[in-house]
């Protein structure tokens, strides 16, 4: 069986191009966001990592009303 946490927000989304690169180290799609004003773009990183390393997975989408969908599935032992 599988375990699975949904986060939804209701920001502006992901553009559909920067979805599959959203979850890479260091990728910060936000550009007013930089060491100063906080984030360094591994956030999405490590939750996928995390879902890789336990069998796993993420899965990001944008809602159909606004915002996104971020789903982290792990399998249950």
């Amino acid at each position: 069986t599988t375990a699975c946490f949904v986060v939804k927000d209701e920001g502006p989304g992901i553009p559909e191009a920067d979805l599959a690169r959203a979850a890479e180290p260091f990728v910060r799609l936000e550009h007013s966001r930089n060491r100063e004003t906080g984030g360094s773009g591994l956030g999405l990183a490590i939750a996928k990592a995390v879902a890789d390393l336990h069998g796993g997975s993420l899965k990001l989408e944008n809602r159909p009303a606004g915002g996104l969908r971020a789903e982290l599935c792990l399998p249950r032992r």
